[in-house]
């Protein structure tokens, strides 16, 4: 990099925009694909889209989980990305037949064995991802490696002190069971000793069928399960459904996707201490 010149940094979403943005400080211009209150899962990117990624001295994304971006990665810039699907160690899939790590009841015919992508709910995940970024980001820029190191040593005690709160507010809870209308929670509810139990898969907009409605429903009673959760981005119709067919309460949890004016907070650290404070009341814990 020239002298003085900050390294442009393009995030295909808000979490990696994030990091990027903590690691590289002043050193850095990050630039995210994905606008302010735009669903990130299936964005489409416009011709000035790729031509920001096309000049951008790295790109910053997640293999798998936004096909447009991969796409426009491997024609414009396969030498200058980043993909944090390596070091994010996605390791959590869709299952059918009850035995669900991460998913539905039964597997929604769309989401069984697929991949869940939402590592950045896990803090330690998300650590795992910037230690990695930012070696490749003081690759690409050594002049600045001494700034990106120094900035990488805060964001990792910040979210260290994040995995704290959620390890010590979420060790004991009434219901293990967190039961989301979108199946985005798995990597936290592992990390932090819950089970997730997701309506619909990982597309938040999809539309269970009557039978994925009344197994989620027999699953809710039997467990007597307080709490049905929604989400931001995507609408409350099945969690409200839910709630009225059995009596539980519902709650609006964030997958931080993305922030809005009507987020929880002003970025990760504050929506995911939002995400823990829903949590804890609609589990509930001590």
């Amino acid at each position: 990099m020239p002298p003085g010149e900050r390294l442009r940094v393009v995030a295909s979403f808000y979490p990696l925009q994030f990091i990027a943005e903590r690691i590289g400080g002043d050193r850095v211009t990050v630039t995210s694909l994905t606008k302010a209150g735009a669903e990130p899962h299936d964005l489409e990117l416009s011709p000035r889209d790729v031509a920001t990624l096309a000049e951008a001295d790295l790109v910053v994304h997640l293999g798998g989980f936004q096909p447009a971006v991969d796409t426009a990665v491997a024609a414009e810039a396969p030498g200058r990305a980043f993909d944090a699907a390596g070091p994010a160690d996605l390791d959590l899939r869709i299952t059918a037949g009850g035995a669900t790590v991460s998913g539905t009841i039964d597997g929604a015919a769309d989401a069984v064995g697929a991949t869940d992508p939402h590592f950045w709910l896990d803090p330690v995940r998300l650590k795992a991802v910037a230690v990695a970024l930012a070696e490749r980001m003081s690759a690409v820029d050594p002049t600045a490696a001494s700034a990106f190191a120094t900035n990488l040593a805060a964001l990792t005690r910040d979210l260290g002190a994040l995995d704290a709160d959620l390890r010590a507010g979420l060790a004991d809870c009434a219901s293990g069971e967190l039961v989301t209308s979108h199946s985005a929670f798995g990597y936290l509810a592992r990390r932090y000793g819950l089970t997730q139990v997701g309506v619909t898969g990982l597309t938040p907009d999809a539309e269970p069928d009557a039978g994925q409605l009344a197994d989620v429903a027999a699953f809710v009673r039997a467990h007597a399960v307080r709490t049905i959760y929604s989400e931001t981005l995507a609408s409350p119709a099945v969690a409200d459904t839910l709630a009225r067919e059995t009596g539980a309460r519902t709650a609006v949890l964030d997958p931080v996707e993305g922030l809005t004016d009507a987020s929880a907070g002003s970025d990760y650290l504050a929506v995911m201490r939002a995400n823990l404070a829903t949590i804890r009341r609609g589990q509930p814990c001590r």
